[in-house]
């Protein structure tokens, strides 16, 4: 019988063979299966990087205009440096030849980019793949660069912000990042407007990042950024910051703003603050702090720079004090809580709860008063019987009306918050203080605009900066429409309010605010400072004023920030009838005299009005509405405000001479 053994020994030995085949067979197509179906995306982009070079092509940052079409940020052409450490890595035979040409590449960019030599080896010899050497490098330099063929570097048209009149509206403006984004101002509010959208330039490339002569490349074009048009106008801005760093001077002052606004359709004409800065250079000292500025550690730096940029005139607030009577007045008359034709008396000071709060008279009275008088007299007292008689709510949302409650929505980032007491805890005595502007904080901007609507009708407009956006090719995009936000008050009130006014022109403190040929109303305002909870004896000065008043058309804020001379009526008064007086013959407004005040003109006398009873800031500003200087006869201090005349001499009636001096006196 014949031996089966071998043969099935043969078998098995076949079929143990195939089944480790098969299970290699299996375990090596699962793994192809792996990579080409699992990782094959992953794989397929890896692939696609190291076989292809990406560059991008920056867009062209849109411009900025003034509302006359003048350039005031524009986009110049730069160009970027990019090299490539991985092929400079590989630019030799040896290791020994590889440094030798990396040493010498890094000397030649040194020498045409004006860096480090060192410096630019550490970079173009690290394990990065792709990085950035050098920015807003000159065409001149960029074609020296390639005229070199240096191994590995790329040189990329780039743009550079550029602003052609400098410091000019520098906080309006704003400035961007080294990658032209958006930092602060108009530049950053509008940024997704201003940067466009980046292009492509995709090229083929071998193992060495070499670009390969007949590879593939695609080029994406980038999109050039729109174009801003604003509302400001650069012959009123020019004059704004011209008469703000005057003042500056002249009051030694911490600060100085002032603010130009078309009640109308809420365009900021004008807005400046001291001091401006270089927008080419944003980051260096202001004028005057060159020994400070050294002193200061890189993290301190930084702070100087954020308060140096900061638009208080949006972002920031301030006691407003006087200023905001004319709110408290308007919402009375518009409650029907009173007329224009009620007496009211004042008796120097009004009892609230358990709190006494005095007129600035006190401890004198001003009497028996009309509401406009009231108004003129700047009497503390009526505005708290007002208050009292609208009451909490009432008040509250007649704030809301005008927007006093919320921000404005300029267009503008970072705007501040007015600071008021909620109106579930704000019992009588803070409604007593609110009403005459104290124990309230506002932003400027929301002042002005708040005002600004009395002056409109009682439409409250948005404040706004741009009032259009252009294409790339010059074509309008979008018209920025002007937003009605409130109707504040009836027209009969706001007419109302605009003939008070006047009348605190006319016969009031804030007579140094008028201008002969035109019809102008304002009110002047002083508040202490309040630092860390508690006033100082340091002082805002403002003054808000309306002109024309037959067809306003500008409304003005200056607030002075501890002024030398603490009277609203010849700090802030006169900087704002400065302004004024430039503005309404830039917007061709001509004036029209009467006939007193042509006589006035033709004489060189004036007469001495009667100062009693005037406060010592009002005194200074009647008398010099009439051309007259005011000299107290001794410092009052720091309750100046609170002071008023009793005697004065000349007697009022008296002829004088202009530029006489009037001396009053005060016990």
């Amino acid at each position: 019988m014949k031996n089966n053994e071998p043969d099935r020994v043969n078998r098995s030995r076949l079929l143990f063979i195939f089944i480790v085949f098969a299970v290699l067979f299996a375990a090596l197509a699962l793994r192809t299966a792996w990579h080409q179906i699992i990782k094959g995306d992953e794989y397929a982009q890896k692939a696609a990087k190291q076989q292809t070079a990406d560059s991008v092509i920056s867009a062209f940052r849109g411009n900025i205009l003034d509302s006359e079409g003048n350039s005031l940020a524009v986009s110049a052409t730069a160009h970027t440096i990019w090299v490539r450490p991985s092929t400079i890595n590989k630019n030799g035979k040896t290791p020994e030849e590889i440094t030798k040409n990396a040493y010498e590449e890094a000397f030649a960019i040194a020498g045409i980019l004006d860096m480090d030599s060192y410096d630019v080896y550490e970079v173009i010899t690290s394990d990065k793949s792709l990085c950035k050497l050098a920015k807003n490098v000159s065409s001149e330099k960029a074609e020296e660069l390639r005229k070199l063929k240096l191994t590995g570097v790329e040189i990329i048209e780039d743009s550079k912000r550029f602003y052609p009149m400098g410091a000019f509206a520098s906080q309006i403006i704003g400035i961007t990042t080294d990658d032209n984004t958006g930092l602060t101002g108009i530049e950053r509010y509008y940024d997704s407007y201003l940067s466009g959208t980046s292009g492509r330039l995709i090229t083929s490339t071998d193992n060495n990042d070499n670009t390969l002569i007949f590879g593939k490349s695609k080029y994406y074009d980038a999109e050039d950024g729109y174009t801003l048009v604003t509302t400001i106008n650069s012959n009123i801005q020019r004059v704004v910051e011209e008469k703000v760093a005057a003042a500056k001077e002249r009051y030694a002052a911490d600060r100085v703003i002032a603010i130009v606004m078309n009640p109308k359709n809420g365009e900021i004409l004008g807005m400046a603050q001291s001091d401006e800065f270089d927008l080419n250079n944003p980051r260096s000292s202001a004028p005057g702090d060159e020994e400070y500025y050294e002193t200061l550690t890189d993290e301190e730096k930084v702070s100087y720079w954020s308060r140096m940029w900061r638009n208080f005139c949006v972002c920031d607030v301030y006691e407003p004090g006087s200023t905001f009577k004319p709110i408290t007045v308007a919402l009375a008359l518009d409650y029907g809580v009173t007329n224009m034709d009620e007496w009211f008396y004042c008796a120097g000071y009004r009892d609230v709860e358990d709190w006494t709060i005095h007129c600035w008279t006190w401890p004198w009275n001003h009497g028996w008063e009309s509401l406009p008088y009231a108004v003129v007299n700047s009497c503390n007292s009526v505005m708290i019987e007002l208050a009292q008689r609208m009451g909490r709510s009432n008040y509250y949302n007649g704030l809301r009306t005008f927007c006093i409650t919320e921000k404005t929505g300029i267009d503008y980032p970072g705007e501040g918050t007015n600071i008021i007491y909620p109106e579930k805890e704000a019992g009588p005595v803070e409604l007593a203080t609110m009403s005459f502007g104290q124990g309230i904080a506002v932003t400027p901007i929301s002042l002005v605009s708040a005002i600004g609507s009395l002056a409109n009708g009682g439409k409250l407009m948005q404040p706004h900066f741009v009032k259009q956006i252009l294409g790339s090719d010059g074509k309008v995009v979008q018209n920025i429409e002007p937003v009605v936000r409130n109707i504040t008050v009836s027209e009969e009130t706001a007419a109302n309010m605009m003939d008070i006014l006047e009348e605190v022109i006319a016969s009031g403190g804030a007579g140094v605010g008028g201008i002969k040929g035109y019809r102008v109303g304002g009110k002047t305002g002083t508040a202490y400072k309040a630092v860390n909870g508690e006033y100082t004896e340091e002082v805002y000065t403002s003054f808000i004023g309306v002109a024309p008043m037959e067809d306003p058309s500008m409304v003005i804020l200056v607030m002075i920030d501890n002024p030398s001379e603490r009277y609203a009526s010849s700090t802030a008064a006169v900087c704002e009838r400065e302004i004024m007086q430039e503005v309404l013959l830039l917007m061709n407004i001509q004036p029209n005299y009467t006939e007193e005040e042509l006589a006035q003109m033709s004489s060189s006398f004036t007469t001495v009005p009667d100062l009693t009873g005037q406060t010592l800031d009002d005194a200074n500003g009647i008398l010099a509405g009439r051309e007259l200087q005011c000299i107290v006869s001794d410092d009052p201090g720091s309750g100046y405000h609170e002071i008023a005349v009793t005697d004065q001499y000349p007697r009022a009636g008296t002829e004088v001479k202009k530029g006489s001096s009037v001396t009053v006196y005060y016990h």
